[in-house]
């Protein structure tokens, strides 16, 4: 097994590298329809990575990662099943871009959210939404209410 390579992106600006001993590779019988060959070729994978101790996050990545994968880890491991391929090998390929896309979107930075404020034709909407909804309800007073 090779390193994972993660391409750049936002929060990691060169790309992350996680040597291949930090991941783990687990197979098994897939479930589904597979023929002749479906109880005999473990082609479902199963690659996990443990967050809390890998070289390849720097603590600022590693403190995101965490925050970002929260509901998906088991303690610090995350764990990336693949199995709609019939070929193990694809199946592998196929978990080791999904480790890589979870990483690089997990260790980017949140973005702020930039306050705007309201237009001019919707603070007129607003007001005549407002109007109209004061005069509705001066129709259904009593007469001589006032």
């Amino acid at each position: 097994m090779d390193d994972l390579r993660v391409t750049p992106g936002p929060g990691a600006p060169h790309g992350l590298l996680v040597p291949a001993a930090e991941l783990s590779e687990q197979f098994s019988h897939a479930s589904g329809p597979g023929g002749q060959g479906v109880n005999t070729t473990d082609s479902r994978v199963q690659l996990s990575l443990d967050l809390a101790t890998t070289t390849a996050l720097d603590e600022v990545q590693r403190t995101r990662a965490l925050a970002h994968l929260a509901g998906k880890l088991a303690g610090a491991v995350l764990t990336v099943t693949a199995a709609e391929q019939r070929s193990q090998h694809q199946n592998r390929r196929a978990a080791r871009e999904r480790l890589a896309t979870l990483l690089r979107e997990s260790v980017a930075p949140p973005v702020a959210r930039r306050a705007t404020r309201p237009t001019r034709a919707s603070k007129r909407r607003r007001l005549e939404a407002k109007r109209r909804r004061a005069v509705l309800k001066q129709t259904r007073r009593p007469p001589g209410s006032e």
